[in-house]
Order: structure tokens, then C-alpha cells, then sequence
């Protein structure tokens, strides 16, 4: 039997799902806000996270969250200030007494990282974006505390924002998991949409410029991440694959890179690839073409930027796409990346149920799709890298998908 024909009860059931008559979607804005971006909101509650409570209290700190990858323990501060202290000046003292504080609290942190608000702005994460942010790590406290407004921006940890735009308050919480890409488009292309997948799953590689399944013949997998990057769990899971030694591209949120640049400079330092998952993690198929574009270049400016490399690659929110957004990436010279591997991490399975369902779905050629802010995640990580490791199975980037061997 030839080895593609094994591969194609998979494919036709990955094929990219849409009834013949779709049920409307719910109508989407020309400029839309984006989605709140909360922790792992899915079906089943997250387990809530430990809090760090300062005594005597700091004035406008409203919750101080730790969290553990096993190894490391990170802390994230959350402060709202009136909009007539959102100085340089006020925000930088206010951010070095919390983080010299947190310290003090829990002697066993790793790294704090601390978020200013205006409080009149503050929609939660994924709304307008904070003022200031710095993530500060133990060995470099001293440091950050001699800070002054004559040099606290030399601190490659640190951001504050440079004007005060503000986009409208975000949409409700999605309860949308990706589970299967969604094509939006007429019968005929959906045939073609169904047909190009199919015979992508049988020879791996780009097909036109999408990427459904890496070469079947190889036990090369690429291992992504989407949503980064998130302040408190950003440090914990770079820190995880350090120790594993495995790169991973992180599909990147543009307003979530601006306002947490030196997170993104740190997955570059360390191996990972940067791609785009919009600016402000929106569902792309309801929109025009002049907004897809919108959302995808303003990502891309973000993340060259910081990066100083070009973005070419693309994963849309929930799998979302439409003729549109295949156009805008062909002008783009862009590579959209779905993946054959949701385990539903989002959806806080359980520790025990997502480990199973990463192994069962491990395939030549794969692509995992995780999420940076699921501590769920964080936790299987390592036991499953070196499972699949004994099992002959190379994880990388999604560039070293397509080259077929991994980007060292």
C-alpha cells in the first residue's frame, strides 16, 4: 500500500469544515477593537492562579498573580493609576517599589513583571494598552532599582508607551477553539480549499502559499504557540524550552508584542521564530480587504521592528480565513500556517488528558498548536518533549518544517 493512502482517512477528516449553507456570522466592525484575552477561558474553569499579597499594601496595585513551570516561579503585577499620574516619572517609581516589594514578599520568584494601566483605559488584557510594563529578573533587581528618567529607558526590559492611541474597548470573551480551520467562501472554493489540503497532508510542504502538514516521510514536527506574549507566562515557558532544547515559532499578537517588545527580542535571542497572528486577534473572514491588511501589516511593522527580520508567516485567529486573506497573503509574500495537532489546551483539559492527546496526534510532518498562556501547557511540556524525543521525533520551528530539517 502506498504511504499516502494510509494518510487519507486523516486528511478527509481534517478537511476544512464548513456546512453547505453556513450559518451567518455575527457581523464585524470595519476596525474592529479585538478580543479579550483572558486566561485559558474555555469550557472548563482554569485553576486559579496564587496571589501575592503585599503588606502593607501598595496604593493602585489591584492583584499580584505568581505562577511555576517547576524549575522558575514568575510574578505579574497589575497597577491602575489615575489618568493625571500616567507620568514617566510617577510610573517608573511606582513600578520599581512594587517589583522591590513582590521580591520581598516571595524570596523564591525568578522574575517579576509589573503592568501600569490607566485606570479610566483599562478593559483587561487584549484591551487598550498599558502605559508601562518591565518584566525584572532577580539577578538584575539592583539594577532596575537605580534607574532614574535620565536612563531608564537604557533597561532592554522595559516599555512605555509612546503616544496615547486608544482603539474602543474589546470585544466579549470568544468561546471559539480552533479545533479545524474555517474556510469561508463559495462551494467551488471550498472544493479547491478541501482538495489543495488533501493533497498537502499526502506531500507536505507550502501548497500555493498555505501550510497544512510538513513533509509525511519525516519525523520533523514544528511545535507553535499562539497569542505571545503574555507578561507572567511568557518568562516560565521560554524558560521551559531552554531547558529542553527546543525551538518553537510563537505566533505573535501585534498590540501584545508592543506593549511586550523585550519578550519578543528574548524568543529571538534564543532560537524561536516570530510569526503574525494579527494586531489585534481578530476573526479575519467577515472583513474587507483594506482591514485584513490593515491587521496583518500592522503586526508585521511591530514585529521587523523589534525583530529587524521580516514576518513570513501567518496564522489566522481561530483558523479563520477567505479568499481575502489568502489574496492579502499572496501580495504579502506571505506562508498562512494551520496545523494537523489541536489538542484543546485553551479549553483547560487537564494535565493528564492534553499529555495524552499531544502523543496520540504526533505525526511525521506535524504541527502542534499550543498556547503561551496556558499553565496547563507549560506543565506537560516537558514530559511530552522528551517523550516524543524517544520516539524519534525532532521539534522545531515551522521554518524548519518546510526545510525539512530544524533550524539549529
Amino acid at each position: 500500500m502506498r504511504p499516502w493512502v494510509c494518510l487519507l482517512p486523516w486528511a478527509l477528516g481534517l478537511v476544512l469544515a464548513q456546512p453547505s449553507s453556513p450559518t451567518p456570522l455575527p457581523p464585524v466592525q470595519a476596525i474592529p477593537p479585538g478580543e479579550m484575552q483572558p486566561l485559558a477561558p474555555g469550557q472548563r474553569p482554569a485553576p486559579t492562579l496564587p496571589q501575592i499579597v503585599l503588606n502593607p499594601p501598595i496604593r493602585f496595585v489591584e492583584r499580584i498573580a505568581w505562577a511555576s513551570n517547576g524549575f522558575v516561579e514568575a510574578a505579574e503585577a497589575l497597577v491602575l493609576i489615575p489618568e493625571a499620574s500616567t507620568t514617566p516619572s510617577f510610573m517608573l517609581t511606582k513600578a520599581q517599589r512594587v517589583v522591590a516589594e513582590t521580591f520581598a514578599a516571595r524570596p523564591s520568584l525568578s522574575y517579576v513583571d509589573v503592568s501600569i494601566y490607566s485606570r479610566r483605559e483599562y478593559a483587561g488584557f487584549g484591551g487598550p494598552l498599558p502605559r508601562f510594563t518591565a518584566s525584572v529578573s532577580r539577578a538584575r533587581l539592583n539594577e532596575f532599582l537605580r534607574l532614574n528618567l535620565s536612563n531608564f529607558l537604557q533597561f532592554d526590559h522595559l516599555w512605555i508607551k509612546p503616544q496615547d492611541a486608544f482603539y474602543g474597548p474589546p470585544a466579549p470573551v470568544t468561546d471559539e477553539l480552533e479545533l479545524t480551520p474555517q474556510f469561508q467562501g463559495t462551494r467551488a472554493q471550498l472544493r479547491a480549499q478541501q482538495l489543495e489540503q488533501t493533497v498537502a497532508s499526502q506531500q507536505g510542504g507550502v501548497v500555493g502559499n498555505r501550510l497544512f502538514h510538513g513533509d509525511p516521510r519525516q519525523r520533523v514536527v514544528a511545535l507553535t504557540f499562539d497569542d505571545a506574549p503574555h507578561p507572567l507566562f511568557e518568562p516560565l515557558l521560554l524558560d521551559t524550552l531552554r531547558r529542553a532544547g527546543v525551538r518553537a515559532t510563537f505566533f505573535c499578537i501585534g498590540r501584545n508584542a508592543e506593549a511586550y517588545p523585550y519578550f519578543v527580542r528574548d524568543m529571538v535571542q534564543q532560537g524561536h521564530e516570530v510569526a503574525n497572528h494579527t494586531y489585534h486577534h481578530v476573526r479575519l473572514n467577515g472583513l474587507d480587504e483594506a482591514s485584513v491588511t490593515a491587521e496583518i501589516v500592522q503586526a508585521n511593522q511591530v514585529l521587523q521592528a523589534i525583530t529587524g527580520k521580516p514576518i513570513v508567516y501567518f496564522r489566522p485567529p481561530g483558523g479563520r480565513f477567505s479568499p481575502t486573506v489568502l489574496e492579502v497573503m499572496r501580495r504579502l509574500n506571505m506562508t498562512v500556517v494551520f496545523w494537523t495537532d489541536d489538542p484543546g489546551d485553551f479549553d483547560n483539559i487537564g494535565q493528564g488528558p492534553l499529555e495524552a492527546r499531544l502523543l496520540r496526534r504526533l505525526r511525521p510532518g506535524g504541527i502542534v498548536l499550543l498556547h503561551d498562556n496556558v499553565l496547563q501547557t507549560i506543565a506537560v511540556l516537558p514530559r511530552f518533549l522528551a517523550l516524543a524525543g524517544q520516539q524519534g521525533y525532532r521539534l522545531g520551528t515551522v521554518g524548519g518544517l518546510v526545510q525539512g530539517v530544524d533550524r539549529r
